[in-house]
């Protein structure tokens, strides 16, 4: 086993500072990177929290502590306050630069504050709290515009959409994709439902790498929308835009969740405690208890008196977002195709049965030969080492396959030599082990080093992906010590905060380190993009 010299335990968060355990020693870990690069050799603790506070004036370019998808916007808020306007709109988005908005967050934070964007809707894993943050960081903007223009709060004047002009290739710029075929991942006896999707893009131009996601434009399911209809009270023939209202309602809005816009046009339409209840909803309150339950459906419901114009009502809800999905192919292996692993998202509220859009769209409402609108979002720090010789370690359950199916059948069509170790996990192995024939061949063939399985539901006690890391890791150090490569593919907010801590956890017990030098050693590899991550 390659031994690796530990780094210098350095302490420059204080404990007295007002952050988390976990926060301090991610920001320890932060500024232990830059002093690696040729920094200074040494920061006392109030050299550190000088360094949080930023620059005094607007040069605040640095890496940003709250860029983490697991922490609530609270925190993010509260770590970014006292930075510029622009950073503090960082802090309010999603944090994790999937691309859907067209930008990376700090793209899109810098795009607003300089007023190249008006759009503030974009972040669709931050939803309505951070729609609702931006909003009100943006009527700072608006309320103060020399303050804004000063050297304190200024964006970058050419801060500009992450967008191309060759098609294919941005939300903005869609082209057309041919749906081919759909086929169930699990077996009787499965609790989940998740398809294999394939598409044909020869007709559209359009390639890829792998690590890269792609987005589509699903359209609202037509039932729905008809009921939508009848509450308004309606005919689905109804002109807006240009166009009949059940077509503007099936492609170019979101019915999920009700926008704070839809609230505020029902208050100026009604009275007394509907309008009070109206104007509650529309400020961010729950009078009720169940806000988070409303999308634009139950919203008329709640309000069944109340029936908005056709053409207010549409221009009161915001604009149907793309889904972004990462690929599960490798253009090298089938050039003019594309798959993705899709879980089919179906719940209940009340009596109510609610659909994923593009789940249930590319489960059961798109039929083959269909065409849709679609593009390529390239990855950002996502990707196959460029060194084919380097090993990779790949921890996926469940859809988080996605991107190591990928990199696996890439690997194989490029005849790259090094070694691939796969962590795969759902709740069943007989029902829930996607690929299972095709993962299998990929080990007798020696492309798949080693395959580590963990079923949840299959013993008396839940176990995960996390836990057979543990439980193989001195040999996962060992990978580590060779120069292996971690990439992490799955829910963000506990998948892979488990992994992580799991890693730490194993980086301290056989790599012979404390805590928190485990905990540098990890912020380490993500600094030299050793430890990758796919999150949502």
């Amino acid at each position: 086993m390659n031994q690796m010299t530990p780094p210098p335990k350095i302490e420059i968060i204080p404990s007295s500072a007002p952050f988390s355990d976990a926060q301090r020693s991610w920001l320890n870990g932060f500024f232990a990177g830059l002093l690696t690069d040729g920094g200074p050799t040494a920061l006392s603790p109030e050299q550190g929290a000088s360094m949080l506070q930023g620059p005094a004036g607007d040069g605040d370019d640095g890496e940003a502590p709250w860029h983490d998808q697991t922490m609530p916007i609270a925190d993010r808020m509260k770590l970014a306050e006292g930075r510029p306007l622009r950073r503090r709109m960082m802090a309010a988005m999603a944090q994790q630069d999937c691309g859907q908005c067209g930008y990376n967050c700090h793209d899109y934070s810098d795009a607003i504050a300089s007023k190249a964007e008006p759009r503030l809707n974009l972040c669709v894993p931050g939803g309505k709290e951070t729609a609702r943050m931006l909003k009100a960081l943006h009527e700072e903007l608006e309320k103060a515009p020399a303050a804004s223009s000063g050297p304190a709060a200024a964006a970058p004047a050419t801060a500009a959409p992450v967008v191309t002009a060759e098609p294919g290739r941005s939300r903005d710029n869609p082209v057309a994709a041919t749906f081919l075929s759909r086929r169930l991942l699990n077996k009787a006896g499965s609790e989940k439902e998740t398809w294999h999707i394939d598409f044909d893009l020869s007709g559209a131009g359009l390639d890829y790498v792998v690590g890269d996601s792609f987005g589509i434009f699903a359209r609202n399911d037509l039932g729905h929308v008809d009921q939508i209809i009848a509450l308004l009270g309606a005919s689905h023939t109804t002109k807006v835009r240009g166009k009949t209202l059940r077509e503007v309602l099936t492609d170019e809005v979101s019915l999920s969740p009700a926008p704070d816009s839809l609230f505020e046009l029902i208050s100026y339409i009604t009275g007394g405690a509907q309008r009070e209840k109206a104007r509650a909803l529309a400020q961010g309150e729950d009078p009720d208890g169940d806000a988070a339950t409303l999308d634009v459906m139950a919203a008329l419901q709640k309000f069944s008196g109340v029936r908005p114009h056709p053409e207010a009502f549409v221009e009161a809800l915001e604009p149907l977002q793309p889904r972004l999905y990462s690929i599960s192919s490798s253009h090298n292996a089938t050039p003019g195709k594309l798959s993705l692993t899709v879980d089919c998202v179906r719940y209940v509220i009340g009596k109510r049965k609610r659909l994923g859009l593009a789940s249930t769209f590319l489960a059961e409402r798109i039929k083959p030969g269909d065409e849709l609108k679609v593009y390529v979002q390239k990855a950002h720090g996502f990707a196959l080492p460029q060194d084919p010789k380097v090993p990779i370690i790949m921890i996926g359950p469940g859809t988080g396959i996605a991107p190591f199916r990928a990199f696996l059948l890439d690997r194989k069509a490029t005849g790259a030599p090094g070694k691939n170790w796969l962590f795969f996990g759902h709740q069943r192995s007989a029902s829930d082990f996607f690929y299972a024939d095709e993962l299998n061949a990929m080990k007798t063939s020696g492309l798949l080093t080693r395959l580590s399985l963990a079923w949840s539901r299959d013993g008396d006690k839940k176990f995960y992906v996390q836990d057979r890391m543990r439980e193989l890791g001195r040999e996962v150090w060992t990978w580590l010590a060779d120069g292996a490569n971690i990439y992490i593919c799955g829910d963000a907010k506990r998948m892979a905060k488990d992994v992580e801590r799991a890693l730490v956890d194993i980086v301290a017990q056989f790599g012979a380190r404390s805590t928190d030098e485990a905990v540098l050693f990890v912020a380490d590899l993500k600094k030299k993009g050793r430890f990758q991550q796919d999150v949502y």
